[in-house]
């Protein structure tokens, strides 16, 4: 009886039958005012991926399985269950060149891609693409380890840093809002990463790039606001 219910639990079809349950066409108007491409969607909550995701557990073959449907929600659910260790670095590429949403793109960065070896490699090379959800990753991907690898040295970040000045002046709002999103979380690290990413995105500042100028703009914003400042005081007096 046990073997049944797994089988069920662990076979494309009973996943894509448990999506659809969950789905909320209603909401798919919603989404695409924020961007979101609805075309191949459900209309599933990220909450109900999660459920779903940890109800499989770890399954790469699953997961591969999955991201072939091309269904949003599917391959977010995809990130969740794959194995980042059997993750091959052209495995990533033939993931990323398939994304055509934000969402998508930052689910599988933040649940999988910056948890596999080949990360730093990825977001070097990603950064310099022309595709822009494939440039969009690689500043996801700082974005998140810069908020959850909490053992990497400053010095990562200060090469990110020179990233983030290559990358600033692309123009495409999905590509802009992702290096906006890289350079703030650099920036909340510590108090050290802090003064060098406001001194970067003064560098941006006098960029002639009006994405460039923008950003700049708006991490500054945040990072020399009061609650950033007192945070990192607060870390430092620990």
């Amino acid at each position: 009886m046990f073997s049944i219910r797994k089988e069920q639990m662990t076979s494309r079809a009973e996943i894509i039958r448990q999506l659809k349950a969950k789905a909320m066409p209603a909401n798919l108007e919603g989404m695409a005012r924020f961007g979101i491409t609805v075309e191949k969607r459900l209309g599933v909550s990220v909450p109900e991926m999660r459920r779903i995701g940890r109800k499989i557990g770890r399954n790469h073959d699953l997961a591969a399985s999955l991201w072939k449907t091309g269904i949003a929600e599917a391959r977010i659910v995809a990130s969740m269950i794959a194995a980042p260790e059997e993750m091959s670095a052209k495995d990533m590429d033939a993931w990323v060149i398939g994304i055509d949403s934000w969402d998508v793109c930052d689910q599988v960065c933040m649940n999988l891609f910056e948890k596999t070896p080949f990360v730093r490699q990825k977001i070097a090379e990603w950064s310099d693409r022309g595709e822009e959800f494939v440039k969009r990753a690689a500043f996801a991907l700082i974005a998140g380890l810069a908020w959850h690898d909490k053992q990497a040295p400053d010095q990562d970040y200060m090469q990110f840093l020179q990233v983030i000045k290559h990358g600033a002046t692309d123009e495409r709002n999905f590509v802009k809002k992702a290096v906006n999103w890289a350079l703030r979380n650099i920036g909340k690290r510590n108090a050290r990463l802090n003064k060098a990413t406001i001194k970067t995105a003064r560098e941006l500042q006098r960029m002639d790039s009006k994405a460039a100028r923008w950003i700049a703009a708006d991490a500054i914003r945040e990072l020399e606001g009061a609650g950033v400042q007192r945070r990192l005081t607060q870390r430092n007096d620990r």
